[in-house]
């Protein structure tokens, strides 16, 4: 990294007293996050606005005179995905920088799903959910042996509650083969129940290699992975714009905790290769990027998805997860459990049209779970399990996905566009990784490694 020294920001000139003092703990806290002291900020008794000595001061697609640091490699995101990329880079010896807006690691997609570590069933041949999901899953079960990480392989029935339910088991059947999966299963009904006795159905598809994975231990490993690689994790630091320049990559990065009135612009990375994956921003982060093509940039989608407890029962009442056949917009309200044994159903599918993916940072999101959808519910899931009780489903959580499709349209694939598609080097962009994002986290890490080197 260049050096950076005395400087002071202009963007802070006119600033009070307050202002000024978090704007200059914001460049600190970035400094420490860079692991090293290359920004020191004048006190604040001295004059505020004298520029960064060695720096072009004058205007540019970023920014005006704005602190600023060269660095290797840039990730926005610190989510799974994020996370799995800086530790992959890391073992192919680049310096990575993940900038996360939130004041924790995988605070947004990927602490708000089923945990689930999917097979790779239902994904069209070929594509990038298929292809990652089936090599992330077998990575990821050795990476969790490897670092002890809580996980276990417990199995999925996937059930047909109605006659006219067989040929999607079937086509569900096929494309698993065509995929890779090897294990799956076609069972009657009879043997289904005689697995789980509180089922109900008349025909499944075994899935033995799905399982369940503490997620949160997950990214906890890869952190540390990846900071034992050099990797440098700066929260509460989140993109606000960018350009692209003759050098690389410049990002304007302001503070982001709410006890900073201001969120003003306050410091420019400059980076040799940013990868962009900042999950359900990430379209809108690359809006506010100069020199992105707008023609590249596909039109994201959101659907909020709610998780319900099971109580009331003394001991789960499955011991595998269970699925319906597929529905619009997700794979039906199912059965999971976390490791502790907790049963849970969901997530429904709640379309979001109001939400525009052109804003940055939205506080937006809504993540309340109304009790009331519990009613839908009950009919959904007493389809394959009719001795569920009234009362016995409990609000849990929900989570947004980032889909690249809205209601009605077919499902559409993971998105990993480099420089073939958009024409810029050094940038990468993922847009619509959710579900199977968890399992294909390994798989899209590697992905992205691989693309950089293609492109060098």
């Amino acid at each position: 990294m260049t050096r950076v020294t005395e400087a002071g920001s202009p963007c802070a000139r006119n600033l009070g007293a307050t202002e000024r003092n978090s704007l200059l703990m914001f460049h600190e806290h970035l400094s420490i996050a860079l692991g090293r002291n290359a920004v020191r900020i004048l006190s604040a008794a001295k004059e505020i606005g004298h520029g960064v000595p060695g720096s072009n001061d004058s205007a540019t697609a970023s920014g005006i005179g704005l602190p600023r640091e060269n660095v290797d490699c840039v990730i926005i995101g610190a989510g799974i995905v994020g996370l799995a990329i800086a530790r992959e880079l890391g073992m192919r010896g680049r310096e990575v920088v993940i900038l996360e807006a939130a004041d924790a690691i995988g605070t947004g997609t990927s602490s708000r799903n089923s945990e689930v570590i999917h097979a790779g069933i239902y994904y069209p041949v070929g594509s990038l959910k298929a292809k990652l999901c089936v090599a992330g899953k077998h990575a990821l079960y050795k990476y969790c042996r490897e670092r002890d990480i809580p996980h276990k392989n417990v199995g999925k029935l996937i059930v047909a509650t109605k006659a006219d339910q067989f040929p999607v088991l079937e086509k569900i059947l096929s494309l698993g083969i065509a995929n890779g999966v090897e294990d799956l299963q076609m069972l009657s009904g009879e043997n289904a129940m005689e697995m789980e006795p509180s089922l109900r159905c008349m025909k499944a598809l075994f899935s033995p290699s799905t399982g369940i994975v503490d997620s949160h231990a997950f990214m906890l490993a890869l952190q540390t992975d990846a900071e034992a690689m050099g990797m440098t994790l700066a929260l509460n630091s989140k993109v606000t714009r960018g350009a692209v320049t003759a050098d690389g990559i410049e990002l304007v990065v302001a503070e982001s905790s709410s006890g900073h009135p201001s969120e003003a612009e306050q410091m420019i990375l400059s980076a040799k290769l940013v990868v962009n994956a900042a999950g359900l921003h990430a379209q809108s982060i690359a809006r506010r990027m100069d020199g992105v093509p707008v023609d590249s940039i596909p039109k994201g989608y959101y659907a909020r998805g709610c998780y319900f407890y099971l109580s009331s029962f003394s001991k789960p009442p499955f011991s595998h997860l269970i699925y319906p056949v597929p529905e619009d917009g997700g794979i039906g309200v199912h059965v999971t459990m976390d490791l502790g044994g907790q049963t849970r159903f969901g997530p429904d599918v709640e379309w979001l049209p109001d939400l525009d993916d052109n804003e940055l940072y939205p506080a937006r999101f809504d993540y309340y779970v109304d009790p009331g959808r519990g009613d839908k519910f009950y009919s959904e899931v007493r389809k394959y399990f009719p001795a569920l009780p009234d009362g016995a489903l409990q609000p849990g959580y929900s989570g947004i996905r980032p889909k690249l499709s809205g209601k009605g349209q077919p499902p559409a694939d993971f998105v990993v566009q480099g420089r073939e598609v958009h024409g810029i080097p050094g940038l990468i962009h993922l847009y619509g990784i959710e579900s199977p994002g968890l399992t294909s986290s390994l798989g899209i890490a590697q992905l992205v490694g691989d693309l950089i080197v293609n492109e060098h």
